[in-house]
């Protein structure tokens, strides 16, 4: 979130709204924050956070509306260029999408959640070495991230790495046993070793 200047009435507000944020309760996190824009419309950290719980509601152009305004106000918002490169890369536009989470690194540096998503971009861009050492460097920095784990699992096995890729895959389902893209993965891992074996 951007740095600026608010009263302590702001952020009471702004905190009260990443508490409902955080308690899976977006619809009023953006009632309240949609409130503090009418009031300030230069407020970029309201603008991030409406855009974050739109994301959070996969309510794409509403996010990337918020986001852009957030930029436009304050082109150092790393939230706002994380929130587009997200969405770019969603949409498989890996070009834009590194761009704006290169940014969004530049102005944030070791956060794991860009790096996460840079990673992933990276590789999806032909840059794989570069894609693996990202997510890596994500995933050293918040150990227990299912995300981090599946992205960098997804990477070793496109890479034919499958003891690698098998144990990224098996820690997610430790932390998440439920996690259906984990337990896809080690399924696959096991046919693709079962028509090798037949192979040889």
């Amino acid at each position: 979130m951007a740095d600026t200047p608010h009263s302590q009435n702001v952020l009471d507000r702004l905190e009260k709204a990443e508490q409902l944020k955080l308690a899976g309760k977006h619809e009023e996190a953006i009632t309240m924050l949609e409130e503090l824009v009418l009031e300030d419309p230069s407020n970029v950290s309201a603008l991030e956070e409406i855009a974050d719980n739109e994301l959070s509601l996969e309510r794409h152009d509403r996010a990337q509306v918020a986001a852009l305004q957030a930029i436009t106000l304050d082109p150092a918002s790393y939230t706002g260029h994380y929130i587009l490169g997200f969405l770019r890369s969603h949409e498989s536009k890996w070009a834009e999408a590194m761009i704006s989470l290169k940014e969004a690194n530049h102005l944030k540096a070791n956060n794991p959640e860009i790096l996460r998503c840079l990673g992933w971009v990276l590789f999806q861009s032909g840059q794989k070495p570069q894609g693996i050492v990202t997510l890596e460097r994500s995933l050293n920095l918040d150990s227990e991230n299912t995300l981090t784990l599946c992205d960098l699992g997804v990477a070793y096995l496109e890479m034919k790495n499958f003891p690698k890729a098998r144990a990224l895959f098996l820690r997610a389902l430790d932390l998440d046993p439920g996690n259906p893209r984990a337990r896809e993965c080690v399924s696959a891992i096991e046919r693709i070793e079962m028509q090798l074996r037949r192979v040889v």
